[in-house]
């Protein structure tokens, strides 16, 4: 009874994760630690790589991180600027690809807005509250009741 539960736990698991095993297995993308062959593109992608997160790591830029996500992403990004993409479009489509969370460069749009006015509001509120503070604090002491 136990044994025939094992192997059909087994045998449902093995599938789910031939992908992952398979992932990790698969040669680098040409690009992924190839550089282009003119320099002026090579320095293109090298400063667009280098403000773009490896969404594995997520500590790292895509250019510092070795995993192979980031390598596909550093193949993508030069493959789109050696055929012409300028380092903006490329950004856009990674943003397009894989949300806004790859850039390190946050942009104000209708999901991120709260993300930039919240520490405004509480840099105000923290400020207000200070204020009042010192305010009643310096009075003199014949105001008080």
């Amino acid at each position: 009874m136990m044994r025939a539960m094992f192997a059909s736990v087994a045998l449902i698991a093995m599938p789910l994760a031939a992908p992952g095993a398979a992932q990790d297995s698969m040669p680098p993308a040409p690009y992924a630690y190839k550089q282009l062959e003119d320099p002026v593109l090579e320095a293109q992608a090298k400063e667009l790589m280098a403000t773009l997160r490896c969404l594995t790591c997520q500590s790292q830029t895509i250019a510092d991180s070795d995993a192979p996500m980031a390598g596909d992403m550093r193949h993508q990004v030069r493959s789109r600027i050696a055929a012409g993409q300028s380092p903006a479009q490329v950004r856009e489509w990674l943003r397009a690809s894989y949300g806004d969370y790859v850039s390190y460069e946050p942009e104000v749009s209708a999901t991120t807005w709260p993300l930039f006015l919240i520490p405004l509001v509480f840099l105000f509120t923290v400020g207000l509250i200070l204020w009042r503070r010192l305010r009643r604090g310096s009075a003199p002491e014949g105001d008080q009741a």
